[in-house]
């Protein structure tokens, strides 16, 4: 099986940054868009390693270094981070509702992730580290709008 619960991780990645190629070149301004995901990419990466060296999860597939998060997750944040423009532009303008979106949505995610293999809570600090990756998600949505000033016209839905 493919996935990061069993290290076999390389065509998801290939896979994934294949479609965000096509997205960025698909773009209306792929300059933005690339430069969002690269901070997106930044944020994700430096938050998810604090996270993990103050002990609070592990992943199980550590590539490319044992010192930061696994690559897959950084696809991910480049991933989300081209919803901004698409399905989640409707939060554009709303920073309270990306907000509580993401504090909510985010730990979800983490542990969907963590059930199906990817990765482990450290035991006793899984309530603290979902409070923590909420807080980080809570952040991250209306940021993420902030680093992107892309004009609502743009976007998949015109928001009012």
């Amino acid at each position: 099986m493919i996935g990061a619960a069993n290290h076999q991780v390389l065509w998801a990645v290939v896979a994934t940054l294949a479609y965000i190629v096509f997205h960025i070149w698909h773009s209306h301004s792929p300059k933005s868009v690339l430069s969002l995901m690269f901070k997106a990419v930044i944020y994700g990466v430096s938050t998810d390693t604090l996270l993990i060296h103050l002990g609070y999860f592990n992943f199980e597939d550590l590539w490319p270094s044992v010192y930061l998060s696994p690559l897959w997750m950084w696809v991910l944040w480049a991933l989300m981070a081209g919803t901004i423009n698409g399905s989640l532009s409707w939060l554009r303008g709303r920073p309270i509702a990306g907000a509580v979106l993401g504090a909510i949505c985010g730990p979800m995610s983490y542990e969907a992730g963590m059930r199906m293999g990817a990765g482990a809570w450290v035991p006793g600090k899984q309530t603290m580290g979902m409070i923590l990756v909420g807080l980080v998600w809570g952040v991250a949505i209306p940021l993420f709008f902030y680093w992107d000033r892309s004009p609502l016209e743009r976007g998949l839905v015109k928001n009012t």
